[in-house]
């Protein structure tokens, strides 16, 4: 099985790993891909003993403490590693006992962005809990990591909440831009939606081009064996999907996300934000 084919599941040691393990087996298992569970180890360099280090100090002093923290240092390190082998191997039997295979783990030190964007080219689907330790413990609705992880990949990462439910029917947010076009080519050349009933909606203005767009879509799906519903709905998109997603007993959701810079969304926010929080619905996120 080629590398780049593999589903890369990004987990820390928060209450969410095991939902983030169980969607990521099941696409694993859908698309027949190898499943590789990724635990990034972040460094704490400001993390202190509680010592007071200040105020002039002799060399041979200093020395000592130098030695001391380095000391001090490796031990933190080392029972991260193990708890975080522990943690990991934990899963890896989850997810073999999900149906996944093969599945491997991985740790790494570092910064999670930076790891990501260094891994991607070897991955097609990424897995990604909307929440994690960071989001539990201050009660975040969306993990602070999220969004700058979206920004920097361009592989289709599945966010996911609490609770596992395999889907049974998905919809496509569609706007007939360059990112929904190419997620829907994805859709119909991917094992991992097949055999869903798919509903493509697309929101906005009716218009002659909105139209012949959605039934381009919906003739490319249809082509490839789904079974599809298309529906032009006027109105603000986030109001469309959310009810969209209520009327239509959707449980999975696929849509562009971030299409705006980030210096706009700080100023107008982001329609892509204001989704994720307002919904607990797996959602695969395009750019």
């Amino acid at each position: 099985m080629k590398s780049e084919n593999k589903v890369l599941a990004c987990v820390d040691q928060s209450r969410f790993a095991d939902y983030v393990a169980d969607y990521a087996a099941w696409a694993a298992r859908r698309m027949e891909a190898p499943l590789e569970l990724l635990h990034v180890i972040d460094r704490h360099p400001e993390i202190g003993s509680g010592t007071d280090h200040s105020g002039a100090i002799g060399i041979d002093a200093q020395e000592h403490l130098l030695a001391e923290l380095s000391s001090a240092d490796e031990v933190r390190a080392r029972a991260a590693r193990e708890q975080g082998r522990i943690f990991l191997n934990r899963l890896r039997e989850r997810a073999l006992a999900a149906g996944a295979t093969p599945v491997d783990t991985r740790q790494r030190y570092g910064e999670l962005q930076e790891t990501l964007v260094d891994l991607e080219s070897g991955v097609r689907l990424m897995v990604l809990g909307r929440r994690g330790v960071a989001a539990e413990a201050t009660q975040r609705d969306l993990g602070r990591n999220v969004e700058r992880v979206v920004r920097a990949l361009h592989r289709p990462i599945l966010t996911v909440t609490a609770g596992f439910k395999e889907p049974r029917r998905a919809m496509i947010a569609f706007d007939g831009g360059v990112v929904t076009r190419r997620g829907v080519e994805r859709v119909a050349t991917s094992p991992l939606l097949r055999g869903l009933p798919i509903h493509l909606l697309m929101s906005g203005k009716e218009s002659q081009d909105a139209s012949r767009q959605l039934a381009w879509a919906r003739t490319r799906l249809e082509a490839a064996g789904f079974e599809v519903t298309a529906a032009l709905v006027p109105g603000d998109a986030e109001s469309v999907i959310a009810r969209a997603v209520h009327e239509q007993a959707i449980d999975l959701l696929l849509m562009g996300a971030y299409s705006h810079s980030p210096l706009r969304a700080l100023f107008f926010g982001s329609k892509t934000t204001d989704l994720l929080r307002l919904s607990t619905l797996p959602t695969i996120l395009l750019r």
